[in-house]
């Protein structure tokens, strides 16, 4: 269960929920220019555009969760069960990368949306884990920048690259199903309508999803995305962003999985892309953090690791 949301509004903001039953060692993490991305099938980028994002760092690399680049190209993975899909054979010609490698090989080589649209017409996902110990998360990523969203998927029916008017991404199902769900609450407004008898303000609304479901989640972020005004500052546009974000983050005890275990948002993210800096905050502090890509040496080879 994960939510993620692109939000232009006087400048760009990108970030997500991270929902899930544990830590997974996550960390904030500057890639700078020079720091060289080996990939298993493909050639290595020995300087590429610098990154900021959360990841874990297994053996030196980054497995970033989501993250943006220098330009402004924002990406997350969400988790993907039983839909994803990755096939084991190459295909010559082609970027042929793991699913773990997209992340750094796009925001490592592509400057904005159209470039990665362009870039995506020649990858391929195989299915290659990082190790013997970490397996491949079934993933489907959403992909933003200033100009708009797309989403990536890799199935049995092959890979697809969908446009994303709505602007949010959530899990299963496919992102086609999530959009003709979201359209059947087009009639919602936040608008006030005078009635006899009324409880309350927000009755326009009534019918909004409330549970954590991905589909409802899908729904109640994108309208609440959609109905958000224009912002003056970046301190109302951030805050607003993390309430966007809370109205669809799993409280701990609110849902659980398959082996009983609390699966709720560790920590929620914000990236405003066109100063590069990321925001988060956990689960278990709701004060908000700022990272400044710009802070660091962005010409060195090492990561810059913040826990």
């Amino acid at each position: 269960m994960c939510t993620s949301i692109a939000m232009q509004n006087g400048e760009f903001y990108f970030g997500r929920n991270l929902d899930l039953h544990q830590n997974f060692e996550e960390q904030v993490v500057v890639t700078p220019r020079n720091y060289p991305f080996l990939f298993r099938k493909t050639k290595p980028l020995p300087r590429h555009f610098a990154i900021i994002g959360m990841a874990s760092v297994k053996e030196g690399y980054p497995l970033y969760a989501e993250a943006t680049n220098e330009k402004g190209l924002c990406i997350a993975g969400l988790n993907f069960p039983d839909n994803a899909y990755y096939p084991k054979d190459e295909t010559q010609g082609a970027y042929n990368l793991s699913p773990f490698e997209l992340i750094p090989f796009l925001l490592g080589n592509c400057e904005n949306l159209q470039s990665a649209r362009e870039t995506l017409k020649r990858i391929r996902l195989i299915h290659l884990p990082f190790n013997a110990q970490t397996p491949l998360t079934p993933l489907h990523w959403h992909i933003a920048d200033k100009t708009g969203s797309i989403v990536l998927e890799c199935t049995q029916a092959g890979l697809a690259v969908y446009e994303n008017p709505f602007g949010v991404l959530t899990n299963n199902p496919p992102f086609p199903f999530q959009c003709d769900y979201a359209r059947t609450y087009a009639h919602l407004s936040n608008r006030f309508t005078p009635r006899e008898n009324t409880f309350s303000l927000g009755l326009d609304a009534v019918g909004l999803p409330g549970d954590y479901s991905s589909p409802s989640r899908f729904v109640k972020s994108a309208w609440l995305l959609n109905n958000t005004p224009k912002l003056r500052s970046e301190q109302e546009r951030v805050a607003h962003f993390f309430h966007l974000l809370s109205a669809v983050a799993p409280v701990y005890g609110s849902v659980f999985t398959a082996k009983n275990q609390p699966h709720y948002t560790l920590y929620s993210s914000c990236i405003n892309a066109d100063t590069g800096i990321y925001y988060y905050r956990r689960y278990t502090d709701l004060e908000i953090r700022a990272i400044r890509l710009t802070d660091y040496a962005l010409d060195e080879k090492e990561l810059f690791l913040l826990p």
